[in-house]
């Protein structure tokens, strides 16, 4: 059992939702970032997303595109980005999503990063920017490295394209609660509520919802029917904030304690 699989099953057990904090890796740099998701999984992150940097990432704001710029200004990569997780695997299992755009995947070669992704502790890969019927060619490598390729559903999704993809889903699907781009807009938990929970039952692996989640009490109400919330734009803010103050680990500390004491 891998470790997205054991998490959800022990949430369960707890009866509780998972929290899936985002933060964008090498902003302001990869030494901060790796203090920063030691300060998530102290504070009750359940799993991490961690978004490697683009320079045209266009399902995203523009808080998290200003991140993505910084990032790239440090000087971030994606070789540096997997150094840095091994780093993080000798003291946490949580379990680690890497989110991004498919280009620097294939610069960087689909089958030799599975097996370097594989190998550094990543658990799951989420692309933006790649449908389901072109993912053949890192699929099978995903595969090959025992990682989870996630799926992105949306409200507009047809339903026989929903039952698809949810039927072929590993480690959880991630189902992005309204149209646009991510922290625009909040969450219309009236206006997703049966989609998702129509999803959950033709499902396999559990759902989790995100885009428009800032606050505890929006991260509670989606958790009501969601298996996961996930919250990006919010804690990304935090890091422009306070940058590399030492302050910035109780700050995002304090607010991701807050995030998930909605969700117990």
């Amino acid at each position: 059992m891998g470790r997205i699989q054991a998490t959800f099953e022990r949430l369960k057990q707890r009866n509780e939702t998972a929290l899936i904090p985002f933060i964008t890796a090498g902003d302001p740099d990869l030494a901060t970032t790796e203090a920063i998701i030691h300060a998530l999984v102290e504070n009750g992150a359940d799993l991490i997303e961690l978004g490697f940097p683009f320079s045209d990432p266009m399902a995203d704001g523009p808080t998290i595109q200003a991140s993505s710029e910084r990032a790239l200004a440090a000087g971030t990569t994606l070789a540096g980005i997997l150094e840095m997780i091994a780093r993080i695997r000798r003291h946490t299992n949580v379990p680690i999503v890497l989110m991004g755009y498919y280009n620097p995947l294939l610069s960087y070669g689909p089958e030799r990063f599975a097996a370097d992704a594989a190998e550094a502790g990543v658990d799951g890969l989420l692309l933006v920017d790649l449908p389901a019927e072109e993912s053949a060619e890192i699929l099978g490598c995903l595969q090959q490295a025992g990682i989870c390729l996630i799926q992105l559903l949306a409200p507009t999704t047809p339903l026989p394209r929903m039952r698809r993809l949810a039927a072929v889903a590993e480690g959880f699907i991630y189902f992005v609660s309204m149209t646009g781009v991510t922290g625009v807009s909040q969450v219309d938990v009236d206006a997703i509520r049966e989609q998702v929970l129509a999803l959950r039952e033709m499902s396999p692996v559990p759902v989790a919802v995100g885009f428009g989640i800032s606050t505890p009490a929006a991260a509670s109400a989606v958790g009501n029917f969601a298996d996961a919330v996930v919250v990006g734009s919010a804690l990304v803010k935090v890091v422009a904030a306070y940058g590399t103050s030492p302050e910035l680990a109780l700050r995002v500390g304090s607010l991701v304690r807050s995030l998930k004491e909605g969700l117990r």
